[in-house]
């Protein structure tokens, strides 16, 4: 109850709706002085004007334009009086002077917090959706090592194997929304031994009827039942739904389980529905190998469809540094928090040849690296996120710290030359060209 009133004290998002409430706030204000105070509805020569509270209002929860558009209504309603007759006398000017000076300090004042609290808002975005992520990745790489390859070491491809088959999946002609369906589909008749399934892509209104790949002999040619109690289950929960699990006795389903493909940022980006399949082959380790399968593929085709564009201009950019460089500038454009790239130059040196594989180890937890190996040269290229120029610099001056243990002054004597982009201004693949012509290589 308390949050839902909350709810509505919150400001609006929608231009309109700000319109709406800076008109109405302040004509709510007028007709509260016609009630109470009918000789001076607008109290200017009252000991204090309370009329001004409105738009003051508006400027703390909108800011100064909101603020300004309050007064001009309470300029309207002085005006209209006047000439009615109802307010006779000279114009008060102190009284609309303190006002507008009270709200225009009032709505620069929100201005001033209101891109703050955005920016924070952004930033705390990004970090949950990258917590999320690495959470997702520890749970799949701790399922992978231990309890899988234990049970399913009997099978002809390890676990860790089919992950690596699901980065860089054959289309064979799936929808361009889920590249690479059908082989997930193999992958979970191998592993999860259903017979029958499809898979679905999802749309404005839910998901499409029309599969984008099946496997199996499915009735009505694979057409997706929109009303089956575990595709409505999967619509309002979001998670996987089995019928063993429905809490209603007597539902009857088309399917034996329905799984949505969810991102590690929450986006829903298709379905799976599995019709038939052995029936001591349903229990939680298979929902949860099932789950790690679907989680897997999902994060990779966002990851895929995010460095699309970025790995038409630069093929050999790794899938991960391309999908978080475009994270990073949606960031930087919605939030205005801007990210670093250091690219560190290696000329020949002898003795120094595995310099780069060594600094590299040394990046920060939610750095990421590009190696770019060119015959005559090496360039790692560290992305590091919601990091400025004192990052970069530490950064540097870690290597350097370390390279004179190593018996190195300077980075120089060592034959790396640093160089610092800000993602700020230019956007990705500009960077990165403008990258490539500093370091005096070809993309």
């Amino acid at each position: 109850m308390k949050k839902s009133s909350l709810r509505y004290l919150a400001p609006f998002g929608n231009p309109w709706a700000v319109a709406a409430e800076s008109l109405m706030v302040p004509a709510l204000a007028v007709g509260l002085g016609i009630w109470l105070n009918p000789l001076d509805p607008l109290w200017s020569n009252a000991p204090f004007p309370w009329a001004w509270f409105a738009p003051v209002i508006l400027a703390l929860r909108y800011g100064p334009f909101a603020g300004l558009a309050g007064a001009g209504v309470l300029l309207l309603a002085w005006i209209a009086f006047h000439l009615t007759g109802w307010l006779p006398g000279d114009f008060p000017k102190l009284n609309f002077l303190g006002g507008l000076i009270l709200v225009m300090i009032a709505g620069e004042s929100s201005s001033l917090w209101l891109a703050r609290a955005r920016r924070a808002e952004g930033v705390q975005v990004y970090l949950d959706q990258r917590l999320e992520y690495l959470t997702h990745q520890y749970y799949l790489l701790r399922l992978s090592h231990d309890r899988l390859e234990q049970d399913l070491i009997g099978r002809p491809m390890a676990m860790r194997d089919a992950l690596g088959t699901l980065q860089n999946p054959t289309r064979n002609g799936d929808d361009p929304r889920l590249a690479g369906a059908s082989h997930l589909l193999r992958l979970l008749a191998q592993y999860c031994q259903i017979e029958v399934a499809a898979i679905y892509a999802a749309n404005e209104n839910g998901f499409d009827i029309a599969p984008v790949a099946g496997i199996g002999q499915s009735r009505h040619d694979g057409q997706l039942v929109l009303d089956d109690p575990l595709v409505r289950h999967v619509q309002t929960s979001g998670q996987l739904s089995h019928i063993a699990a429905t809490d209603e006795p007597e539902v009857t389903s088309r399917y034996l389980i329905v799984a949505p493909l969810t991102t590690f940022s929450g986006e829903t980006l298709g379905l799976l529905a599995v019709e038939h399949m052995p029936f001591f082959a349903l229990h939680t380790e298979m929902m949860q190998t099932m789950r790690l399968l679907l989680g897997y593929f999902s994060d990779g085709l966002k990851s895929r469809q995010l460095s699309s564009e970025i790995q038409t201009e630069f093929p050999a950019c790794p899938v991960e540094f391309a999908a978080e460089l475009q994270r990073l500038w949606r960031v930087r454009q919605e939030s205005g928090v801007v990210s670093v790239i250091v690219a560190l130059e290696f000329s020949p040196q002898a003795g120094f040849e595995d310099l780069a594989a060594q600094i590299r180890r040394q990046r920060r937890s939610l750095d990421i690296n590009w190696l770019i190996e060119k015959p005559e040269k090496r360039i790692l290229v560290t992305l590091m996120p919601l990091a400025g120029n004192a990052a970069a610099e530490g950064y540097l001056a870690r290597i350097s710290d370390w390279l004179h243990h190593l018996g190195k002054e300077t980075l120089e004597e060592a034959g790396v030359f640093p160089h610092v982009l800000r993602i700020d201004e230019t956007a990705p693949i500009p960077l990165l060209r403008q990258l490539h012509d500093i370091c005096h290589v070809s993309a």
